[in-house]
C-alpha cells in the first residue's frame, strides 16, 4: 500500500491555502463507509492541524432525511450518490464550488465530469470521487462458479439465505429482473405505478428467501462470515473487507447487468467551514488518495492517475484497462423523480415480508 509521507505533504498541494492554518479546525462528514479511513485521513489532519470527524451513512434516504430534517449544519462535507445529488442541488442544500480551489478536479474522468447531475448553469456543486457497481456477492463454497443470474435470489433452494440491501436500488434490481429495462435502462428510475406495483409482488415472493435485509456494509460482511447468507446484492467493499479475512467471497455482474453509482463530494451549504472543506476535496481527488482509497473500498478511483501507483492486478481488478466494455453493464443511478413513490413502495415491501 502506497504511503503519503507527511514530509512530502504541503499546503501548496491543497488548495484554499487559508484553510491550513494553525486553526484546529473541525471538519464534519456525512459518508458512505471507507470514505474516512485512517490510511488517508490523518495526512491531512496533521498538515493542516484539523480534525475529520466521519458519520457514516446507510443509504442515500438517510443522507435526504437528515440534511432535511434540519442537520444540515451539522456536516461540511457529504459524499450524495448519483439517485440523489441533484435533488441535493435543487435543494439549495449544497453550495457552489470554487474549482480554482480545486486543481485536482482537472485529471478526473471527463465522462464524469460532464455529466450534468450536479450542475445548474456555470455552477458546479460537487466533484465525482469514486464510482462502482452493485453486484452479486456470492459465496464460493456454495458457488463453485460464479452464477450467471440475479434469479438465484428466488430459486428456493437458497431458503432463508439471501440478502437484500435497504435501499431504493434493490426496486432498481427487481424492476430489470422484470425486463422494464428494456429497451431503455433509464426506464428503471420512472417506472409507473403498474410496473412499481409488479416490483412490489416480486419483492413479496422473495420473503421465504430472505434472511435479512441488510442497512450497513459491515452487516452483511457479518451475514457472510456467520454463514447466515450464500448471496447478496452489495457493494465491492464488502467483497474488499471478506477476502482481508480470507472469506471465500465472489463478485459478479450477472447477464442482466446491475445498477451502479458515482458517489460525489458536496459541502454543504450550511458549513462555516467551505475554505478548509475545498481542500479536504482536493486532496481526497489527488491520485495518491485515491489509490488509498482504493485500497480500502475495492471502488473504481474517479482520477484515473491513480492507475500510477497500482500493481498490474490491481488495476485489472477495478478493469481500469477496459472502462469502456465494463461501464456497459452497469446503469447508473439517476435522479427518481418520483422517488417519494417509490419510497412508498419499498416501505410497503419491507411491511409485508
Amino acid at each position: 500500500m502506497v504511503r503519503l509521507g507527511l514530509g512530502l505533504l504541503s499546503c501548496a498541494l491543497f488548495s484554499g491555502l487559508a484553510s491550513c492554518t494553525k486553526s484546529k479546525k473541525q471538519l464534519n462528514l456525512l459518508v458512505w463507509e471507507g470514505y474516512a479511513d485512517s490510511s488517508f485521513i490523518p495526512a491531512f489532519e496533521a498538515k493542516c492541524d484539523c480534525k475529520v470527524s466521519a458519520s457514516y451513512m446507510g443509504s442515500s434516504d438517510e443522507l435526504v432525511a437528515k440534511l432535511k430534517g434540519g442537520s444540515a449544519g451539522n456536516y461540511d462535507v457529504i459524499s450524495p450518490s448519483s439517485d440523489v445529488a441533484a435533488f441535493i442541488v435543487q435543494a439549495g442544500l449544497a453550495t457552489p464550488l470554487d474549482l480554482a480551489k480545486i486543481p485536482s478536479y482537472k485529471a478526473l474522468m471527463p465522462k464524469l465530469t460532464n455529466l450534468s447531475l450536479v450542475k445548474v448553469k456555470e455552477k458546479v456543486f460537487g466533484v465525482p470521487f469514486t464510482w462502482g457497481p452493485n453486484p452479486l456477492l456470492f459465496d464460493t463454497t456454495a458457488f463453485p462458479a460464479a452464477p450467471t443470474s440475479w434469479a438465484l435470489l428466488w430459486d428456493p433452494k437458497w431458503k432463508g439465505k439471501v440478502a437484500v440491501w435497504d435501499d431504493l436500488s434493490t426496486i432498481y434490481l427487481t424492476a430489470q429482473m422484470l425486463g422494464y429495462d428494456k429497451p431503455n435502462p433509464d426506464a428503471l428510475y420512472n417506472l409507473r405505478d403498474d410496473q412499481l406495483e409488479e416490483v412490489k409482488k416480486k419483492l413479496i415472493a422473495l420473503k421465504p428467501n430472505l434472511r435479512k435485509i441488510w442497512a450497513t456494509g459491515g452487516e452483511l460482511v457479518n451475514l457472510f462470515q456467520n454463514h447466515e447468507v450464500v448471496a447478496a446484492m452489495g457493494w465491492p467493499l464488502m467483497t474488499n473487507q471478506l477476502k482481508k479475512a480470507k472469506f471465500p467471497i465472489g463478485e459478479t455482474i450477472p447477464t442482466e447487468n446491475t445498477t451502479g453509482w458515482i458517489d460525489h463530494l458536496m459541502i454543504t451549504s450550511a458549513s462555516e467551514n467551505k475554505e478548509l472543506a475545498h481542500a479536504f476535496l482536493d486532496y481526497l481527488l489527488q491520485a495518491k488518495t485515491q489509490k488509498l482509497l482504493t485500497d480500502i473500498t475495492g471502488y473504481i478511483p474517479a482520477n484515473p492517475e491513480a492507475a500510477a501507483y497500482m500493481s498490474k492486478e490491481q488495476i485489472a481488478g477495478l478493469h481500469l484497462h477496459e472502462i469502456e466494455a465494463y461501464t456497459a453493464h452497469i446503469y447508473f443511478w439517476q435522479h427518481v423523480d418520483r422517488r417519494n413513490k417509490y419510497t412508498e413502495v419499498w416501505n410497503e415491501v419491507k411491511a409485508a415480508i
